[in-house]
């Protein structure tokens, strides 16, 4: 059996829910769905494009707590309320994903945990 690794980041949400901010499996490191929330768990941003920013942001942060980062990406999926709202996303996206072009899926989810939470 593969050896399993927990990244967490210690928020509320993780204790709640039970879940790791990302974990290693042998050479696999498997993202959490990520929101726009600060260190202590607060949801942050007003904009899908500030969201956006801060939610790469923190997937960034748990890969290099892996000792990863954001070019060893290869997939996205992105879970948005309004999905109006693709091309702002897309944007922000592309300024942290330009260059590296992983595989991604953006689509519509009708509720997310809590109404401030755009994607």
């Amino acid at each position: 059996m593969s050896s399993i690794k927990n990244i967490s980041t210690n928020i509320s949400w993780e204790k709640i829910v039970g879940y790791s901010r990302a974990v290693f499996v042998g050479n696999f490191l498997h993202v959490s769905g990520t929101t726009a929330t600060d260190k202590m768990g607060e949801i942050i941003g007003t904009n899908a494009d500030e969201k956006t920013i801060q939610i790469i942001s923190n997937i960034e942060t748990a890969l290099q707590a892996a000792g990863a980062s954001l070019k060893d990406v290869v997939r996205t999926i992105i879970s948005v309320k309004n999905i109006e709202e693709w091309e702002e996303i897309g944007k922000a996206h592309s300024e942290f994903f330009c260059e590296i072009r992983p595989a991604t899926t953006m689509v519509e989810a009708s509720r997310l945990v809590s109404p401030e939470m755009l994607l």
